[in-house]
C-alpha cells in the first residue's frame, strides 16, 4: 500500500505546488508522475517547469503520445499510465483508486477554496483511509 498525503490548498496555486513536490521527490532519486486534468494544463505546466525557479532545473517530459517517456525522471501526463515507471503520483486530477494504488507515494489535493472540490477531496480522503495505514496531512 503507498504512502498517501493530502496537500491542503487554500488558494488555487497548484502549479507551484506540483514543481515543489517534484523537485522534493526529484531530489530523493524517485522518478515522479505528474497527472493533470487536460494537454491545456499539461503544457502550461511543462512551460511553468522552465521559469518556476531560476535555479533549479527538473527534468521533465510531456506525454503527450509524440515522445519516449521512460527515461524521463519526471512525466507529466492526462491518462492513467506510467510512461517512466515512476515510483510517486502527483494527481493533480482525480484518478482511479486501483490506478494510484500501483505507487509507492501518492500526493493528492484538499482544495478547500473551493466547496465542490472540497467534497471531493474527502470522497477521496475516505476512501484511502479503508485501503491504506499510511495517510497524512501536509
Amino acid at each position: 500500500m503507498p504512502i498517501v498525503e493530502f496537500v491542503k490548498l487554500t488558494k488555487p496555486e497548484k502549479a507551484k505546488h506540483l514543481c515543489e513536490l517534484a523537485a522534493e521527490f526529484y531530489q530523493q532519486g524517485k522518478r515522479v508522475l505528474i497527472i493533470v486534468v487536460d494537454d491545456n494544463q499539461a503544457l502550461t505546466l511543462d512551460r511553468f517547469m522552465w521559469t518556476w525557479d531560476r535555479h533549479s532545473f527538473l527534468p521533465h517530459v510531456w506525454d503527450n503520445g509524440t515522445v519516449e517517456c521512460h527515461e524521463e525522471a519526471i512525466a507529466i501526463g492526462t491518462q492513467p499510465r506510467n510512461p517512466n515507471g515512476a515510483q510517486v503520483l502527483i494527481a493533480a486530477a482525480p484518478c482511479a483508486l486501483d490506478f494510484m494504488q500501483q505507487f509507492e507515494h501518492v500526493i493528492d489535493f484538499a482544495e478547500t477554496y473551493d466547496d465542490t472540490l472540497r467534497d471531493a477531496a474527502r470522497k477521496r480522503y475516505a476512501q484511502w483511509q479503508g485501503v491504506t495505514r499510511d495517510l497524512r496531512m501536509r
